[in-house]
């Protein structure tokens, strides 16, 4: 019926008439003047659509014939992807109003490019998928290039509107290879066809070439190219939305894609991804140790990070995915304390980027630097933080999984990358004492988000406030 089917898909409708609505609304009202209103508008509304999921439907859910799955599995990845999409709205509006490049389209496309992102976690057919990785993408094309008048916005937008096509391209191809093999669109088809040691030529093309796409979306090694440039050149808010919930909803599609699809040729697949969290977990280290801008930093931390989140994945088992869930919640959380300070790093109102800019910032806002240090130490990995059982989980998935050799090499990996956070911890209590300093003060909202973020990261040592067993539940309705 399509009334059931609609009932299943209510949190994306009501999140995409509330863009349209917004939209024309704004146009034909007070335009920009409008932004702020909808930014925190959009955020609330993207709050209460994470509580809904979250606190409604605990039986796994299909609508449209199978093109669209409502299951623990999405809700998770939705309840993540809604909430630090909402805080990272909360987060840009001082910021953007500030550099006057609050228009009324930002939360209109961030939101539309949400409902995309909920889609993909629910996709449970080749063309699903594809609508949903549309929908995400087109809406950040036009994002990463929002300041009109900057040289380097215009290039980040314009290079991940290339490179984007090319991975949907490829996205695409592989799609069309593994309909043409399989007979169906739907994963419940592919997988019937797609068994182990039965895959032929043409599914496993197709299923590479599918990896390759989504590959350009988690920004895994060979396929990282974009990241850094988009990062640097994007404003710092949309950085900090690229870092956050589109990772979550782009790992969630890989996984939808391979556990549901492919789930019964775990050995074609297993080594490949293995392979991508090799190279992105050592590229990401090894490439973020020469870094000045801390923008650009973070684009290689987030390279390492991904590579780590693959990590789980590589084991092809339903702890691996717990794991990887575990581990996108913790990075998450990560990712929007530390652009909440990276947002209020300013000098006479002016953004700055430069990590030498934080010479003895402890001195000087010792709340901040500490908190700061708190976060830098969780992304390290370093223990009793709540960044460490993130790593933690994910080796002990590909240990169990006989990729010893894979754990082995993250642990290397991480002790490389823990560099490059403690030279920032460095320069923010043993650095050079500047005589242009940073601005004092800021907004509350960014110190909120910072402290809340530091906070999670030592209190969440206790239960992780139920991830874990969030999690769990989740990756047993994808893998079983």
């Amino acid at each position: 019926m399509i009334s059931a089917d609609l009932n299943i898909i209510l949190p994306e409708i009501v999140l995409a008439v509330f863009a349209m609505l917004a939209l024309v609304g704004a146009v034909y009202t007070g335009k920009d003047k409008v932004a702020p209103l909808l930014v925190w508008a959009s955020a609330a509304l993207m709050l209460l659509m994470a509580i809904w999921i979250g606190t409604t439907g605990a039986d796994t859910r299909v609508a449209f014939s199978g093109m669209f799955i409502d299951d623990a599995f999405s809700r998770f990845a939705k309840v993540v992807i809604l909430v630090s999409a909402s805080a990272v709205l909360l987060m840009s509006e001082g910021y953007m109003a500030r550099h006057k490049l609050l228009r009324f389209e930002y939360p209109v496309l961030v939101l539309l490019s949400v409902v995309g992102m909920m889609v993909m976690v629910s996709a449970g057919d080749l063309i699903s998928l594809y609508m949903g990785l549309e929908l995400q993408s087109l809406a950040l094309y036009v994002v990463a290039a929002l300041r009109r008048d900057s040289e380097r916005s215009t290039e980040a937008g314009l290079k991940y509107f290339v490179l984007g096509a090319l991975s949907s391209g490829l996205l695409l191809y592989g799609a069309s290879l593994t309909y043409g093999y399989a007979g169906t669109t739907l994963f419940s088809g592919v997988i019937a066809a797609a068994t182990e040691g039965h895959l032929s030529i043409g599914l496993l093309i197709g299923l590479v070439l599918m990896m390759s796409g989504l590959a350009f979306k988690v920004s895994a090694v060979p396929f990282h190219m974009w990241t850094p440039d988009v990062y640097e050149g994007s404003p710092t808010p949309v950085t900090a939305f690229f870092a956050t919930a589109p990772k979550v909803a782009a790992m969630g599609l890989f996984a939808r894609l391979l556990f549901d699809a492919f789930g019964g040729a775990v050995a074609d697949w297993s080594q490949v991804v293995a392979l991508l969290s090799l190279l992105s977990m050592f590229l990401g280290s090894v490439a973020a140790i020469g870094q000045r801008n801390i923008k650009r930093l973070m684009a290689y931390s987030s390279i390492t990070h991904m590579g780590y989140a693959l990590m789980g994945l590589a084991s092809g088992t339903e702890f691996g995915v717990q794991a990887m869930l575990v581990y996108m919640a913790i990075y998450v959380t990560m990712n929007v304390g530390t652009f909440a300070f990276i947002l209020s790093m300013s000098r006479d109102g002016q953004p700055v980027t430069d990590i030498g800019a934080l010479g003895m910032y402890s001195k000087k806002e010792p709340g901040r630097a500490l908190a700061m240090l708190v976060l830098l130490f969780s992304l390290a990995g370093v223990p009793p933080l709540v960044g460490f059982f993130g790593k933690l989980y994910v080796l002990q998935a590909a240990y169990a999984a006989g990729l010893a050799w894979l754990a082995v090499a993250g642990v290397i990996a991480s002790v490389i990358g823990a560099f490059y956070y403690l030279r920032i911890v460095f320069y923010m209590y043993f650095g050079d004492d500047r005589s242009d300093d940073l601005d004092a003060g800021g907004s509350p909202v960014l110190w909120g988000f910072l402290v809340v973020s530091a906070v999670l990261m030592v209190a969440g040592v206790v239960n992780l406030f139920g991830v874990e067993v969030a999690a769990a539940a989740a990756a047993a309705t994808l893998v079983n």
